[in-house]
């Protein structure tokens, strides 16, 4: 029996795409059984096992292995993707023991990992076993990842210092260096190390799986198979097999109650594309202030919303890293707000089933984060976006899908990332009722027919997974 095993980084955002795609593999091989390698969390993002436990229920092809906790040294950086680096490379021994463990009942036709394991590389090559890369952003962050080595060597410059227009194959030219990710401001700092050498290894592996579709990025995808972005040697086959979108709504912090039926049911009764829906993914948080701000500009902007609000975060951290409790809104947000704006907006405490939300009749904007996840759901949808970004790639990705895809337009904030009412009630009336707006829904829907396209027989993204399954049939 054959089998391919799949080693996602610890957190809801990253096990998601990783189980579609072996989802996606199975039906294109049916004979095919998936194993996926779960690392224990080095934070508390909030539980994955009701998740888990629902797929493995629904896919009997499926196996979940759970790799043992190892105890991870002090932290050496501020920035929590240090954690993670950190924690799959201690897990390595675990890794190699599972590939043997699964090695002996089934012939391992390969491994895929994404970004954050690359040091997974290193067991499958002891092992002979072929390793692929599984990009769970797009492909413009990809060409950023492989052009980053070529950066580094041209500069001895920090990020954080450099104050550029940098010129990346295949994206925008004029792609600010103040945009990337934070934890590549400084490049003595571990994060920036492992990211880069992550980097470095994807040149290594058998091929790279991207989730993304050609006629959504079709000057990044141009540019990787022209082989720009990796100037001074070979780049590994890439695969566009996307969009893979979740099929499964997991709030990973809570049971399931209330607020799934009850922001559905009150969509039922708003008319046809007049909701704009705002929602900031599993680790986004505001401060008291600035929650006042959306809900001023929401309240002002006269559009109809569906807004899903989380307790600030704490002083320590920015991002949500521990259990979240539910928020007490009447204490959050304005006075009487709650009450002015109950004819035609709803607040929902900590989580709504955003895929749900964003393919309902009465959503028309979708104000977003960024993250790539939430970027394909809502193309999928043919939902417009106001993109305010707040960690991670995502202000990369904004500059992708307002510059380039131009499906989204840009919450512009402050220096110090505050945005204010003004701004809240600008973007929205634009996204809801301007020339400007209605272009963008227009580019939208259009992607999404392409979205449809490219996973249909003949399409891009099923051409590309047909090419990667029939390389394993002939190994």
């Amino acid at each position: 029996m054959e089998a391919i095993v799949l080693y996602p980084t610890p957190a809801i955002d990253h096990l998601i795409p990783i189980v579609e795609l072996g989802k996606l593999i199975h039906t294109y091989h049916p004979l095919l059984t998936i194993h996926i390698l779960i690392a224990p969390a080095p934070y508390n993002a909030g539980s994955t096992s009701p998740y888990i436990a629902s797929v493995s229920a629904t896919n009997p092809y499926m196996t979940f292995h759970s790799l043992p906790s190892v105890t991870l040294p002090p932290p050496t950086s501020l920035h929590h993707e240090t954690l993670i680096f950190e924690l799959i490379r201690l897990n390595n021994p675990y890794v190699h023991q599972s590939l043997l463990f699964i090695s002996k009942t089934y012939n391992i036709q390969a491994l895929i990992i994404d970004f954050f394991c690359f040091n997974a590389l290193s067991v499958a090559a002891k092992l002979n076993i072929p390793a692929y890369h599984f990009s769970t952003s797009g492909a413009a962050a990809l060409n950023f990842k492989l052009y980053l080595p070529t950066i580094h060597k041209n500069t001895t410059m920090n990020f954080k210092d450099l104050n550029t227009l940098l010129n990346i194959p295949g994206l925008p030219p004029l792609l600010p260096s103040s945009d990337l990710a934070k934890l590549l401001g400084d490049r003595n700092d571990k994060a920036y190390e492992c990211f880069l050498d992550g980097t470095i290894s994807l040149i290594k592996s058998a091929g790279i799986i991207v989730n993304t579709f050609e006629s959504l990025e079709p000057k990044a995808i141009q540019a990787v198979s022209n082989g720009l972005c990796v100037p001074d040697g070979p780049t590994p086959r890439v695969y566009h097999i996307g969009p893979l979108i979740a099929t499964y709504n997991v709030r990973s912090d809570h049971n399931e109650g209330e607020a799934m039926p009850e922001c559905l049911t009150w969509l039922d009764s708003q008319p046809s594309q007049t909701v704009v829906f705002l929602c900031f993914g599993s680790l986004g948080l505001f401060s008291i202030e600035q929650l006042n701000e959306i809900a001023l500009g929401l309240e002002r902007s006269g559009q109809r919303f569906l807004w899903v609000v989380r307790n600030p975060p704490s002083k320590k951290h920015s991002l949500a890293i521990s259990v979240q409790t539910d928020p007490d809104l009447d204490s959050l947000l304005p006075e009487g707000f709650l009450d002015r704006t109950k004819e035609r907006g709803l607040v929902v405490k900590s989580w709504a089933p955003q895929l749900a939300v964003l393919n309902h009749d009465s959503v028309g904007g979708f104000v977003t984060h960024c993250g790539w996840n939430s970027v394909l759901e809502a193309v999928s949808a043919g939902v417009p976006m106001v993109a305010w970004p707040l960690y991670a790639e995502q202000r990369f990705n904004r500059v992708v899908l307002v510059e380039d895809v131009k499906i989204t337009l840009s919450m512009n904030e402050s220096e110090d990332g505050f945005v204010s009412a003004t701004e809240v009630e600008k973007r929205v009336r634009e996204l809801m009722d301007s020339e400007s707006g209605n272009k963008i829904r227009e580019r939208t829907l259009a992607m999404k027919d392409g979205a449809k396209a490219a996973l249909s027989e003949g399409g891009s993204s099923h051409v590309a997974l047909t090419k990667l399954v029939e390389s394993w049939k002939r190994q």
